[in-house]
């Protein structure tokens, strides 16, 4: 499987190893977002209501799992080190590739 991602932050390691952690969006989810001015707080329109403490807590929940704080959903990340970072010269706005495949297993 091939599916095609952008660039969306590139971030230190927070304990100051030698890596750094990219920040992949779906092409198609980042062409999406591109169209919507986006709130700092996360979401297009920036305000969420509540009716109850049920609806509070499955809206933070979901605000906390992706999407919120300004950070768009669906993201994917990855840890580089240092030489791999360098190798591939990766910056914001690139598009890059990743392949998945699963390892064929004989045997036992």
């Amino acid at each position: 499987m091939k599916k095609e991602y952008v660039v969306v932050r590139i971030d230190a390691s927070p304990d100051g190893a030698p890596y750094v952690i990219v920040s992949l969006q779906a092409t198609k989810d980042f062409k999406e977002s591109q169209g919507f001015p986006q709130s700092p707080y996360g979401g297009g329109t920036g305000v969420m209501g509540f009716t109850n403490m049920d609806d509070m807590m499955k809206s933070l929940n979901k605000m906390l799992g992706g999407g919120g704080f300004g950070m768009p959903g669906n993201m994917t990340s990855m840890k580089l080190d240092m030489r791999e970072y360098k190798e591939l010269s990766l910056s914001v706005g690139d598009k890059v590739y990743l392949e998945i495949s699963k390892a064929e297993t004989s045997g036992i």
